[in-house]
């Protein structure tokens, strides 16, 4: 099994008020070598990922999706939809300043969404 696949089995926690440090960049690059395309930011504080999605209609609804899984993580995401069709996703762990596991958790369920992007 890997780190992929157990991610997405796993629960997102609060961090809220439990004095949880931010990952280091370290751990965070250990994270997404099973996240194809992810890309550590140089403060090592959020990970990112590009999209090039189909069309726009496309770029919507996998946004859609990705706002049923955050909302059921109760972990959310910045999203930026520019061009029509390019999409970003960054996550970072707001209450903490910077990376924790849910990142990664809701990266990899992301990940499973399906998505129609350009050939």
């Amino acid at each position: 099994m890997t780190l992929l696949d157990e991610l997405k089995k796993k629960k997102c926690q609060s961090c809220e008020g439990k004095n949880i440090p931010p990952m280091g960049a370290d751990s965070a690059k250990t994270y997404l070598q099973d996240l194809p395309a992810w890309t550590l930011s140089d403060d090592a504080k959020s990970i990112r990922k590009l999209f090039l999605m189909k069309n726009f209609m496309a770029a919507v609804k996998f946004i859609n999706e990705i706002a049923k899984v955050a909302e059921g993580e109760d972990h959310h995401p910045d999203i930026h939809l520019t061009g029509y069709r390019k999409l970003t996703i960054e996550l970072s762990t707001h209450s903490i300043g910077g990376l924790s596991e849910n990142d990664f958790i809701l990266a990899a369920k992301i990940e499973s969404l399906p998505k129609d992007l350009k050939p």
